[in-house]
This record gives structure tokens, sequence and C-alpha cells, in this order.
């Protein structure tokens, strides 16, 4: 049988063409007979796994509805499959008509045909990714979310001050703008509820709306992560005497919404009324300042055991604190020189 369909293959004239009808004849065989049935379903089956044309990972977008024969054909034109009638063949064989998922894939280099079938049923689409640090405002993670080239559609969501939990997510091509910053303040609605319940005990915050508020406040304090607990232990401590925050960040957030103010804050700003200005108001700000992280939160809801009510930079990027207003006056001072000496070391 194989000494008369080369012979037939012979007069057939071009090489292209007595390839591609010798592969339709071991496809035909391998559909009604089977991959381990006749040596032409064993060839098929033989060329099936056989490593493929590509030297290269290769980069393919399916498109959601395509036909099998479509997908052959895209393959084919990436330079992953040889024979695309070989590999239409053995999914209708196999049943997997409408097991292959649309997606964006990554075709290893030399991937066979059963492979890259594997993988279309398997569905591992490409992951991409999205950072949104903590700290920033709903509008500057917005506009990260905005700028993000793969995700795809307006942005039509305008979720609150402090509504998002910053973190690294990931999503396949093809997730709108939307779908990606609702996942954002699903996380944090589910982190809260997780949180919540395991809360430490005579909090001076009664409901996970102010939790939010003061996790903010400590995120924005402080950019060293072991500090945390810490300076949410002085904000609590300072809540339950009835003293103010005094936070310059929140002064800040009254006077750019949380932009960079790129100096320093005067003395009438610090003296100035508004609903933010913690060295006015009593309490919490109207509303968070940031969006802050899981850490941050989790601070607040079980912050440090500690007498601190008084906190300061200390010159290395963290903070001296202190139990009394003489403690705290010498720290300052000791920052005060800190800042000198650097302005003289600056010329």
């Amino acid at each position: 049988m194989q000494k008369d369909f080369a012979k037939s293959m012979g007069n057939a004239g071009q090489k292209g063409g007595v390839v591609k009808s010798f592969i339709l004849f071991l496809a035909g065989l391998l559909l009604l007979a089977g991959a381990a049935l006749g040596v032409g379903g064993y060839l098929a089956h033989k060329e099936a796994n056989a490593p493929g044309p590509s030297d290269a990972a290769t980069v393919i977008l399916l498109e959601p509805g395509s036909a099998v024969s479509t997908i052959a054909d895209q393959l084919h034109e990436a330079g992953v499959l040889k024979y695309p009638d070989l590999f239409t063949v053995i999914v209708r064989l196999k049943g997997n008509q409408n097991e292959m998922k649309a997606g964006e894939y990554e075709i290893p280099a030399g991937a066979s045909v059963i492979e890259i079938i594997d993988l279309l049923i398997e569905g591992k689409s490409i992951l991409h990714t999205i950072t949104l640090p903590e700290g920033l405002t709903t509008a500057q993670m917005l506009r990260i979310v905005n700028a993000h080239e793969i995700l795809e559609g307006d942005l039509t969501l305008e979720p609150a001050e402090g509504e998002l939990l910053p973190e690294t997510y990931s999503f396949t091509r093809g997730e709108t703008r939307d779908e990606i910053v609702r996942e954002m303040m699903k996380a944090q609605d589910a982190l809260i509820d997780r949180l919540w319940p395991d809360r430490a005990m005579e909090l001076p915050i009664s409901t996970a709306e102010e939790a939010i508020i003061l996790a903010s406040v400590v995120e924005k304090e402080t950019g060293v992560p072991e500090e945390r607990p810490l300076i949410a232990a002085v904000f609590v401590n300072r809540l339950k005497r009835g003293m103010r925050l005094q936070s310059d960040p929140t002064i800040i957030y009254g006077l750019t919404q949380g932009e960079p103010l790129g100096r320093g804050l005067r003395q009438s700003e610090l003296r100035g009324e508004t609903p933010y200005n913690t060295y006015v108001i009593n309490g919490l700000p109207p509303t968070p300042i940031a969006n802050p992280g899981a850490a941050a939160i989790a601070a607040v809801l079980n912050p440090a055991e500690s007498d601190y009510l008084f906190f300061v930079a200390d010159g290395t990027g963290g903070h001296a604190f202190a139990k009394t207003v003489r403690e705290h006056e010498q720290n300052v001072a000791n920052w005060r020189r800190i800042e000198r000496e650097r302005r003289q070391e600056g010329g």
C-alpha cells in the first residue's frame, strides 16, 4: 500500500503538493482507524507528536468563536504548525472541537501538534499584571489603570477614596479597565471581611469605614513596613485619650487631594481650618486620604501594644517614638539638627 501511494505521489508533480496530499492521506487513516491501527495511522500519530517547525516561542491570539480550521490556519501562518489539516483532523478525532479556549497563548519553540492542542484545551493564556502601590489616591490609581496598554475599554467606574486595595493583579488580554477596578474593590471588601472579626478589643473605631480612614493615615505616615503597627498604636492611643492625630499627610490631602505638595507645609497651613487638618479637627478626617494596603489595614485592626503617643522622623527613613512630650521634644530637636546638617552639606 505504501509503494502504491508513493508511486501515485511521484506522478503528482510538485513536492509541496505531494507532502500535503500525503499528510491528508495519513490524517484520513488516522480518522478512520485510530492512531494505533495501520501504517498510515502510525505515521500520522508520529507526525502529530514530532517537534514543530518553530525555533522560538511564538505569541498568538485566538479570538472567541474561531472554527478549528481557522485556528489551524492561524497557527500555520504563525509558523508553529507545519500541516494545518493534520491539526484539524486530530482535533475532530479527539472530540476537542468545542474544548479549545480563546485567549493569548505563548506556543513554546518546537511544540508538537499534540502539545499545541493540549495547551489550547487547558486554556493557559498569557497572564499580564498591573501593580498599584500602597498609599496612592484613587485618582492616582485610576490613572495607572487608564495608562495600561493591555487593558481594554473606557473606565466608567468612579470608586470613592480608599475603596481600592493596592496590589499586583493578574489578568488575561481582553479584560477591561472596569473589570480590573471592580476586582480591586472586591479585594478590599474581602480583606476587610476577613480581618474585621479578629480585630483587637476596645479600638477607638466602630466601623470598617473608620478603619480604612485610619489605615490610610498610617499608610501615608511611613514607608517602613515594620513601623506600621507602631504608627497605628500611636494614633489609637491618641484617639483613646481625645488627642488630635496631628498628621501632616491629612493636611496635604485637604490642600491637594493627595497630589504631591512639592514643598514643606507652612505654619498658616498647619493652622488652617479644613475638614482634613487633624491639627485642628478632633478625631478622624471625613474620608480616607489614600488607598491603604493590607498591612496598614491589619496594623490598625491589631496595633502594637505600646504607650507611645508621638513620633517624628529620625533621619534614617524611619521614625523616633516617644511616650512623653519631653522625649518627643528631644527627638524633634534631633531631627531639626539633622535637617540643618543636610542643608549645610547641600551647599
